[in-house]
């Protein structure tokens, strides 16, 4: 069943970055939090989405936000796509897909990819907006739009 507007983020466990144990209840329910999943590691798309992110990184820093963005990637690869583009926020490896199953993330592409999707969550982690399409870099000023009605 995919999370809907009104929800609550679930509680989940994934290796981040750095190999790391990250627990979404240290996050989740203690400041508002964007949490986008893509499809691939330094595929144009996804990179074009991370590098929005990234660029606007500050502003949502600002406002108080956490941002996480979940892959099936390794955390090998996780590590060198983050590196490569100067990423400043968590990826989380998804390898078993446990997380984007929890969200209910659909494939997209008819099934060839994994879908693309973002959530933005009060710091209450009840989801307040979710952008659902693959064209990547809307998601950015759609999710900051949806933050400063929080703030």
């Amino acid at each position: 069943m995919a999370i809907k507007i009104g929800d609550t983020i679930p509680h989940f466990t994934a290796k981040d970055t750095d190999g790391n144990d990250f627990k979404s209840i240290d996050v989740i329910g203690k400041m508002p939090v964007v949490i986008y999943f893509y499809p691939k590691d330094h595929t144009p798309g996804c990179t074009a989405q991370a590098c929005s992110f990234r660029d606007q990184y500050q502003d949502f820093k600002d406002l108080g936000v956490e941002i996480l963005g979940v892959s099936s990637d390794s955390i090998a690869s996780h590590q060198k796509f983050a590196k490569q583009y100067k990423l400043p926020f968590k990826l989380l490896s998804d390898s078993d897909k446990s997380i984007r199953n929890l969200f209910g993330v659909k494939s997209g592409l008819f099934g060839l990819l994994p879908g693309r999707v973002t959530y933005v969550a009060d710091k209450n982690g009840v989801v307040v907006s979710i952008l659902d399409n693959m064209i990547a870099t809307q998601h950015i000023p759609k999710s900051l739009e949806a933050i400063k009605k929080l703030v």
